[in-house]
């Protein structure tokens, strides 16, 4: 069984370097040979099974012992598949990517890493991200995870 877990410390902060808590549970994850992603909003981290769950009290005591004052996870079995998105999300959200894809000339999962920047704000200049649940499916369409998008949105912002 493959897992996926989602784990974020507290306290946040808005802008600059990431707060040590983060850092360390981040490497604590990487120490224990999981694939991560490191994001403003948290990390996420995939695995086996066993290799995930074994980490995970190391994973908090880094985040605790760096200064953390909370430490939030959610678990995610990989191996089985998502519900569909809500119907709104499938007309709109799908007609958006279409348009993207068109223009782009290619499939979002296809593209490269600049073109999936571009594709991601391209979606952002034209309200798709204000949809529901919109990040996530952005996310699987371009074959990444919704940190590396909000990632992408952060570096627009910019």
């Amino acid at each position: 069984m493959e897992l996926e877990a989602e784990f974020t410390s507290e306290p946040f902060r808005g802008e600059g370097a990431p707060p040590e808590h983060a850092v360390r549970a981040r490497d604590a994850a990487v120490e224990a040979g999981l694939d991560t992603d490191f994001g403003p909003l948290g990390t996420l981290a995939r695995g086996s099974a066993d290799e995930l769950m074994q980490s995970l009290p190391a994973i908090a005591r880094a985040a605790l012992e760096g200064g953390a004052t909370r430490v939030t996870l959610q678990l995610r079995r990989t191996d089985e598949p998502e519900p569909a998105p809500p119907a709104e999300l499938n007309g709109a959200l799908s007609r958006l990517i279409a348009d993207v894809e068109r223009e782009l000339g290619a499939k979002l999962g296809e593209l490269d890493r600049p073109g999936k920047q571009r594709a991601v704000r391209l979606l952002r200049e034209r309200g798709a991200f204000n949809l529901r649940k919109s990040v996530s499916a952005v996310a699987e369409t371009l074959g990444v995870t919704r940190f590396t998008v909000y990632n992408y949105l952060n570096r627009e912002a910019d």
